[in-house]
């Protein structure tokens, strides 16, 4: 396997390219990251954060089950060539 599918051949199988991604990637990263932050405070003073976690996870769940996958167009594709450092 070349280096370049490590990085490439799970996006291209939900349909994004590699920066593509790492884009709805990190977009559910930050609240994960926010949320759990959220309900570590939660649990020494359960007065704060009384619905954060839970409604973040809920979004981000309904976000996540109505994605649907889209064609990476083969520019994308070959734009990626360009850093391939196997090539």
């Amino acid at each position: 396997m070349a280096l370049k599918q490590f990085f490439t051949e799970h996006p291209e199988s939900v349909g994004e390219s590699y920066l593509e991604h790492m884009n709805v990637a990190l977009s559910f990263a930050v609240p994960l990251l926010a949320a759990g932050l959220a309900a570590l405070i939660h649990a020494f003073l359960p007065f704060l954060f009384l619905t954060t976690a839970s409604r973040t996870v809920k979004q981000l769940h309904a976000r996540m089950v109505n994605r649907h996958p889209h064609a990476v167009s083969r520019d994308t594709h070959d734009r990626m060539l360009a850093w391939d450092p196997v090539i």
